[in-house]
């Protein structure tokens, strides 16, 4: 039975890839904060999902109809969140204050609409960023081409930036990049704090059907291992990029490094742990963002070994050469992912602002 304050001693974070608007009322987040949750997230999916799901939202909802009845369901929807995160910016203020700046954030994603259009990327982070008005607020940005651009501007006019939707190296390499670009140009990197949020389960999914495909024996061997070995990879790269020389000059300069974030990390595979992209996850200065029952289950029977991330690093680098024997174009799969992941997130944009329409209709 682990605790999240164990992994916390072991160097990773926990952030809660959640949020409602009940848990912030009855005072459930600040218990999960003594509890040793250090920040949370969120996206269009968890808000169309809280928003849908309950009828916490109702009382807001009605209040903004009779304070203007022309209001549309976008206005509406960025009313019912900037109020959510600000609430949970609140909660966690403590652990932004006592970790020196360095947890206690609260993410914010830009709209999805945006992934391909840099420059209103960079507007559109900046007003949600004026809007929410939190020291510990996060900006979430895609990594796709047109995100990384807007990444090194926002980090350089001192906007807090988790920059999500990361599959492979490729992916990882222009986000810390376009971070240390940022960096390098800010006046005051001291108050600036970033994330880079690597996908995990995800990588598994489809990697395990392209394994299925081939169908060899030592193909169906490699199922289930691609997630977290490319996630060690990219660890092994956040070393040499930021606690070696490259950085070190930025440190001095008072600046933090963009953490390493693993991001979908619930199981969706029944047949494997529920806890697989936790535990060989652990490592210093890492965030882990889990979902409520993601939690749940390391707290039921996970464990924390510090030394785990680092353990394998061989053997990581030798599955993608397994890969690529088998003739799996990973960097192929990946960029699908990428696709597909900012696909699901309008598609999820979409749903939350048709349901936020059917509430208004309802409660009209």
């Amino acid at each position: 039975m682990g605790t999240l304050h164990e992994l916390h001693e072991a160097g990773q974070s926990v952030w809660l890839d959640f949020i409602r608007r009940d848990m912030l009322a009855t005072g459930e987040l600040a218990r999960m904060v003594t509890d040793g949750i250090r920040g949370l997230t969120s996206n269009p999916t968890i808000f169309q999902k809280a928003i849908g799901g309950s009828d916490s939202y109702d009382a807001a909802i009605r209040d903004a109809l009779t304070d203007d009845q022309d209001s549309g369901p976008l206005a509406v929807y960025e009313g019912l969140a900037v109020a959510d995160i600000r609430d949970a910016a609140d909660a966690l203020l403590g652990v932004y204050e006592s970790s020196a700046a360095h947890d206690g954030y609260v993410s914010l994603e830009v709209s999805p609409y945006l992934a391909a259009d840099t420059a209103g990327t960079i507007s559109e982070a900046h007003r949600l960023w004026n809007l929410v008005a939190r020291p510990n607020l996060m900006i979430k940005v895609p990594a796709t081409p047109e995100g990384i651009p807007a990444i090194e501007e926002l980090i350089a006019s001192g906007v807090n930036v988790n920059a999500t939707l990361m599959f492979s190296l490729a992916d990882y390499e222009a986000v810390a990049q376009a971070f240390v670009r940022g960096i390098r140009r800010a006046a005051d990197p001291h108050s600036i704090a970033s994330v880079a949020s690597f996908f995990v389960s995800r990588v598994d999914n489809i990697t395990d059907a392209a394994l299925d495909k081939v169908g060899s024996e030592r193909a169906l061997t490699l199922r289930g291992r691609t997630a977290v070995a490319n996630a060690k990879l990219a660890y092994e790269r956040y070393l040499q990029i930021f606690e070696g020389a490259e950085f070190a000059d930025q440190i001095e300069r008072g600046a933090q490094t963009q953490r390493v974030l693993w991001a979908s990390t619930s199981t969706k595979n029944p047949a494997y742990s529920d806890v697989l992209y936790v535990e060989p996850l652990v490592g210093p200065n890492t965030v882990n963002t889990m979902p409520p029952a993601t939690i749940d289950a390391y707290l039921d029977h996970g464990s924390a070994d510090g030394a785990a991330l680092l353990a394998g690093m061989d053997q990581a680098h030798d599955h993608f050469v397994a890969l690529a024997d088998l003739g799996i174009d990973f960097a192929a799969l990946a960029a699908q992912l990428q696709v597909d992941g900012v696909q699901a997130f309008a598609d999820s944009f979409a749903e939350l602002l048709a349901t936020v329409e059917e509430k208004m209709r309802a409660l009209r």
